[in-house]
Parts: C-alpha cells; structure tokens; sequence
C-alpha cells in the first residue's frame, strides 16, 4: 500500500510527476473539509516550499504526521516549534540552490547599478536621439557589505572577489576561515558599504532586521540587495528611503507579501525587482526535485534525512 501524502503547496510538474508515481498524493487545496477531515489521520508526509505557511494549527490536524519536507531552502513559513513538539521532522533542500542565488545577487548589483534596465527602456523610447542615458555608479573596487554569511553569503563574495571589491559581513558569529572584516552592528556595516546584500534567513528574529536607522546609515550613495526574504526588510521604511533618496537604488528579489510588489517600487530606474526567481533554473530546480525526493525516500525506509533543518538535527 502506498504511503499518503499532503501536497500543500506548488511543485514542479515533473517532482509532482515523480512523487505521484511512489505515493499516494492529495492536493491539499483541492480537498473539501469533509474529504480533509477524513484522511487527516492518514497522511504521514507532508510536502510544501519554501515560499508556503505551515500553521501550527494544521499540524496539530494531522494525527499521523511525521515530515514535512520543504521545496526550498527557506523554511520560515513552517512553524518549527510545532513541528517539534509534535514530533515532525523537516527536511529542506540547502546548497543546490546557492550558486543560482549567488548568481542572481550579482545581477541585481549590476543592473541597479547601471541602471540596465532603465537604461532598455531608454532606448526603446527612443530618448537616445536627444542624448545619452544619464551616468551611473561603479561596481568593480567598490564595498560590499553582506548580513548573513552562511552558503549563499559566502558565494557572493567570492564573486565579489573577481570584481576587485572590498568585503565585509555581519553574522551572529565569526565564520573560521575567512579574510573578511567582520562587523557585527549592521548599521555600522551598512556605514562602510556601498552595496549592502541581504542574506540572511527569513526567521522570527530578523523581521525587518533591515530599518530605517540601517537603510540611513547606508546612505545616499548606497544600494541595498535583497535575495533572503522580504520580511528581513522593513518595507515601508525602504518604499521612504527610495522616495526621499536617503538611499541610491535597490535591487530586489523578494517581497513582503508575494506575488504583490508595492507600487511605490515599479517604474523608477533605481529600483530592479524580479519575481522570487534566484533559484528557479532548470538544473537547481531539478536537483532541489531530487533531494525532496532523497529526503522522502530516506524517511519512509529508515527514518533518516540527508538535509534535515538545522534546528531538528538532533
């Protein structure tokens, strides 16, 4: 008999595919309360991504819950603490994805920068027949200041690295084995950047670790980048900083309440913005697919995770 399992959010086709072939798999969505009510005490998987909430209220509502395993790196919309007082573990599909992101990152600095897209827009307005496009700031040899220096933080500034930057961070702790200059106090950080990446976790406690007094210290020459969560900004303190040009420019990838995107942020040439879309490659894809599945796999036949959350190791 084939295990059941909840699909509770989006997947891929061919992971849904995939997972369909192995298992019984329900979409949650496209349950009623009747038919939810009658399987809840039967479904021993769960499946999301990492962009999806997991209530602790829908975890206490599955009796027979053992894994909830997270399509993504990011897990913050899963209530860890419930999962752990109902004895659920969490796996989640770390590192595939950090070259992608990294990646990603390094064109947002540059084309917010340079101002690239605007600068498209400038032509296909035709306005280069009245002049060139207005100049715009430097990247090589410039300071990059990095919150968060885990996989991805640390990708980023080995790309840094090729463009001449000089690189600080901000991190709960000193990461052995590093050249960098570490400042613990991110305003100060941000004081001694001229880009400032984000990449820290999407948790409880970085909610909206990024304030004004941070984008102020940034400054009016400075450019934020974000491709962590859009919790970790102060949203409505960024949407000012760009309005009253205490900053120079950001280049975002996340938001705080995806898909909407704050008008605010649309449609100034100082401002790159793309759709949650850092690791949504064919091949990451693809080996994020596999790993959900080596996941589910180790768990049914023994118990064990390759990628468990850090938080449940143990």
């Amino acid at each position: 008999m084939k295990l059941k399992f909840l699909k509770q959010a989006s997947l891929p086709d061919q992971l849904t595919a995939e997972l369909e072939k192995r298992y019984d798999v329900y979409e949650y969505a496209a349950l009623s309360e009747e038919a939810f009510a009658d399987l809840a005490g039967q479904f021993t998987v769960m499946i999301t991504n990492g962009e999806a909430v997991v209530t602790r209220q829908l975890i206490a509502s599955l009796p027979s819950l053992e894994l909830i395993a997270v399509f993504g790196v990011g897990y913050d919309g899963v209530d860890v603490a419930a999962a752990a007082d109902h004895h659920v573990a969490v796996s989640h599909t770390p590192g595939v994805l950090t070259d992608d992101v990294a990646d990603l990152a390094m064109g947002l600095m540059l084309a917010t920068s340079r101002q690239i897209v605007s600068a498209q827009k400038f032509i296909e307005a035709g306005s280069w027949h009245q002049g060139g496009y207005p100049w715009t700031h430097k990247v090589s040899g410039a300071r990059v200041g990095i919150v968060g220096m885990g996989r991805i933080g640390q990708a980023i500034a080995q790309r840094c690295e090729g463009f001449a930057m000089q690189i600080a961070y901000s991190d709960s702790k000193v990461i052995p084995g590093l050249n960098y200059t570490r400042i613990e106090d991110i305003a100060s950080l941000a004081a001694e950047s001229d880009f400032l990446m984000i990449c820290t976790p999407g948790s409880a406690k970085n909610q909206a670790l990024i304030d004004g007094r941070v984008l102020a210290a940034l400054g009016e020459k400075g450019i934020l980048i974000n491709i962590s969560r859009g919790s970790v900004v102060d949203e409505p303190a960024l949407i000012n900083a760009i309005e009253q040009g205490t900053i120079a420019g950001a280049g975002l990838d996340v938001f705080s309440r995806e898909p909407d995107v704050p008008q605010a942020l649309l449609q100034r040439a100082n401002v790159v913005v793309t759709p949650h879309m850092a690791s949504a490659t064919w091949s990451t894809r693809e080996a994020m697919s596999r790993l959900v599945l080596e996941n589910v796999s180790g768990w049914a036949s023994n118990k064990r995770l390759v990628t468990p959350i850090p938080e449940l190791d143990a």
